[in-house]
């Protein structure tokens, strides 16, 4: 009889909760496995910066097809860690070229998932090398527990959130900036 109310006060708890999400929340925002990369990016709140990027470098089109594409996203505090002045002079129309390198040197093609991100890692010695779209070199290096994606320019970003699940892909949320070199 108890192992009965424990069961029935669990599922109780349970549908009161609602239904589990399938991905995680992003910047305040649920994202959806049934809408595109800048279909759900455009809801979160931690991702503005990124999102006026992608719309200033004109890769908005691109990111609505098919894909799939890993997409490594920085958030709003990621940017603000970048030398006064860089997110603005990028997002000048005359710098397009450097802000789209940027933005590609966060994309890779295909749909990695953050386990597999970290399996091939460790299977290689704790280092997995990927091309992004823009031709250039991220390595996924596990540290503990933690996923992190380091540049061309040594530079690493801490994998935050993993596996947001897009239908033309997955991001995963980073703290930092990758740059090209």
């Amino acid at each position: 009889m108890t192992k009965t109310l424990a069961l029935t006060a669990l599922v109780a708890a349970s549908l009161a909760a609602g239904p589990a999400l399938a991905n995680p929340q992003v910047g305040g925002a649920p994202m959806y496995e049934t809408r595109t990369i800048v279909e759900n990016a455009v809801n979160s709140k931690d991702h503005t910066t990124l999102v006026a990027a992608v719309k200033a470098a004109g890769l908005v089109d691109t990111l609505q097809t098919p894909g799939p594409f890993t997409v490594f996203a920085p958030t709003n505090d990621a940017f603000a860690k970048l030398p006064d002045g860089t997110v603005d002079a990028l997002l000048k129309p005359e710098n397009k070229d450097q802000l789209t390198k940027v933005l590609t040197a966060h994309v890779v093609s295909g749909d990695i998932s953050g386990a597999d991100l970290m399996a091939w890692a460790k299977s290689r010695g704790g280092r997995y090398n990927m091309q992004t779209v823009s031709g250039d070199a991220l390595t996924a290096v596990v540290k503990g527990s933690s996923l992190y994606i380091f540049d061309e320019a040594g530079g690493a970003a801490k994998v935050t959130i993993s596996d947001v699940n897009q239908s033309n892909g997955v991001i995963h949320v980073v703290n930092d900036v990758l740059l090209p070199k």
